[in-house]
């Protein structure tokens, strides 16, 4: 049996948020079907359809736009049948009064995502991320462009941790996002694998061959996508210097859960023993500098 580590990543494109964002849930495979089943479930209890029928998908930035929040605010709470009959029709340019139909959307869209969170913990997932401040730019080095990034490092090494402890190998699936891009990854998470002593020690668990699939055709990484968004959004480590500005309302509604989730276990350098932790900041992922829990 194995864990599934799978894999989105938020704040890329350098627009609106305050972080780019790495990482995502990871689920044992045991347990990942009665996931899906129960989340494509809730799709339906929360929209009253599909929302791949539609063309659309399940995503963070989509779940949690401001307009979700205030769209749903805007009249008292709908019983779930009204909800799904004004959404229904409000996804599908049905007769749905307008007011309604939003309302509607809104309230379907943060009932989602607050089952959703309630799943992963049902289903004992795990949260491993790593933040590094948005912007950051890449030296013109050999190594910057050959290398692993520092960030990367710190995620699979978390994800080590807990296939360690768990005696389980572990597998990575990530959202495809171009190919030139994911190879150019592909070739520097082989080099870490393969001309690294740590990268080798850590394949004995982790598999060095990631998975790319399409967001829209899994749900899963979809579930990790969400995770990502609230973590750029709402989720601080102040005494690392994390301190952007927060969305109050999702780090009010789902910042305790992202803590609850996050990987914690223990680590070890040099016969010392620490306390880990699946959400990680790191300041410069070009850097050698310490990620603040003894790994430099």
């Amino acid at each position: 049996m194995s864990y599934l580590l799978f894999m989105d990543e938020s704040g890329h494109d350098h627009s609106t948020t305050p972080y780019e964002v790495r990482g995502g849930i990871a689920i044992h495979s045991s347990k990942l079907w009665p996931f899906i089943q129960e989340m494509q479930r809730l799709e339906l209890a929360s929209f009253g359809v599909e929302l791949r029928q539609l063309g659309k998908e399940l995503k963070g930035c989509k779940l949690l736009d401001k307009d979700r929040f205030k769209w749903a605010a805007q009249d008292s709470l709908m019983s779930d049948d009204e909800r799904r009959k004004n959404c229904r029709r409000f996804l599908t340019g049905g007769n749905a009064p307008f007011r309604d139909g939003f309302t509607a959307y809104g309230q379907a869209c943060l009932e989602m995502a607050t089952g959703l969170f309630e799943l992963l913990r049902e289903h004992d997932a795990k949260l491993f991320a790593t933040v590094i401040p948005r912007g950051v730019r890449k030296p013109k080095t050999y190594k910057a462009e050959e290398y692993l990034r520092k960030d990367h490092v710190f995620l699979l090494e978390r994800y080590f941790y807990l296939l360690e402890a768990e005696r389980q190998h572990g597998l990575v699936v990530m959202d495809e996002v171009e190919k030139t891009a994911d190879r150019r990854f592909v070739r520097r998470l082989e080099a870490y694998f393969r001309k690294t002593h740590t990268g080798r020690y850590r394949s004995a668990w982790i598999v060095p061959a990631p998975f790319f699939v399409a967001s829209d055709m899994n749900y899963a990484v979809q579930a990790a996508d969400l995770t990502i968004y609230c973590i750029n959004w709402g989720f601080r480590l102040p005494t690392r210097g994390m301190e952007a500005p927060v969305r109050s309302e999702i780090a009010s509604r789902y910042g305790r859960w992202l803590a609850q989730l996050q990987y914690r276990g223990e680590a070890y350098k040099e016969g010392s023993v620490y306390d880990s932790y699946g959400i990680v900041y790191v300041p410069d992922p070009y850097e050698a500098r310490s990620d603040g829990e003894g790994n430099p």
